[in-house]
């Protein structure tokens, strides 16, 4: 049996929006092996018993969570497609546990990839950051701002392919109304905007931010704030300085299209950081980037192994 979809009008473009049924979920899906578990959910690989086709089911325990974080992750992720953001198929709703059908996403955390791989060139990593990017313009011409990209929220749809990342874990996203300003603290310190640990008013500009800081590690394998967690002052005044440098020894031989684009992120003043769409037409992503390899993963293997890699 299918679930009917209905039609959900925003500003902009209309979308299909999966309903909520109360339908047992297991009368759909035959539930086989655990994928993952998270802080408050346990994702199970589900098979569609008509199609068998293969899904995601993200089983979470109400209980447990936040229902307001919990709600705006489902509002967005049935308001949007793009096929850099991981899809909402199906939910399905029980008075103690929600059921959200995923595509089925099998090639990991973006960094446990790269670690594996061994190598890779400056022109893949700009090829995956356009990707990145892309998915973010689109949200933010959605009024949605992330306000947590980092490393564990970009996965892999395949192992073969590097560049064909999806964004997921909406939890902590936003949707702007108009004039509406975002003040709650969030995110994980390495990767946030400068604005958002003075706790100021803030928006869609934190994500640009983020995208800068995971650019730089994509490029030489370890951050451009970074502290061991022993003294997370000295860590939180690099961001709020915009304090960082790139080292000869790691970024000699990476391009100087690479450094000006992220130089145009890692701006203090978000109204000076470029725009998801400025970023797009930067030479670094669009055709420019040098198809020489970077020598990255060795490093990045020392920055997930550290403690402090996604607090």
């Amino acid at each position: 049996m299918k679930i009917s979809e209905i039609e959900l009008k925003k500003k902009g473009p209309v979308f299909l929006r999966p309903s909520v049924t109360m339908t047992d979920i297991r009368d759909v899906y035959e539930f086989a092996q655990e994928l993952g578990q998270g802080e408050f959910s346990v994702v199970i690989k589900g098979v569609h018993k008509e199609t068998g086709e293969d899904f995601a089911i993200k089983c979470i325990e109400k209980h447990d969570v936040d229902t307001t974080r919990l709600q705006t992750e489902v509002d967005i992720l049935t308001q949007v497609e793009h096929p850099h953001i991981i899809s909402l198929k199906e939910v399905y709703d029980t008075p103690d546990t929600l059921y959200l059908v995923m595509e089925l996403i099998s090639g990991g955390e973006l960094f446990d990839k790269i670690t594996e791989i061994g190598a890779y060139s400056e022109k893949t990593a700009a090829e995956l950051v356009r990707n990145i990017v892309s998915a973010v313009e689109y949200l933010h011409s959605m009024d949605i701002a992330h306000r947590d990209l980092k490393p564990t929220n970009l996965l892999l749809k395949d192992s073969e392919d590097l560049t064909n990342v999806k964004i997921a874990d909406f939890g902590l996203s936003k949707i702007l109304g108009e004039n509406t300003m975002m003040q709650t603290a969030c995110g994980t310190p390495i990767y946030v905007a400068p604005e958002v640990l003075t706790g100021e008013s803030y928006e869609r500009e934190v994500d640009m931010w983020s995208i800068g800081v995971i650019t730089y590690i994509l490029l030489c394998g370890f951050p451009p704030f970074f502290d061991d967690g022993s003294n997370m002052d000295k860590l939180f005044d690099q961001i709020l300085n915009g304090d960082f440098d790139y080292p000869d020894e790691y970024w000699e031989d990476v391009s100087d299209e690479a450094k000006d684009f992220i130089d145009n992120l890692l701006i203090v003043e978000p109204h000076l950081r470029y725009t998801a769409t400025q970023a797009l037409d930067h030479p670094w992503l669009s055709g420019y980037a040098p198809d020489v390899e970077l020598g990255v993963p060795g490093e990045m293997e020392k920055f997930k192994d550290s403690k402090y890699k996604n607090k």
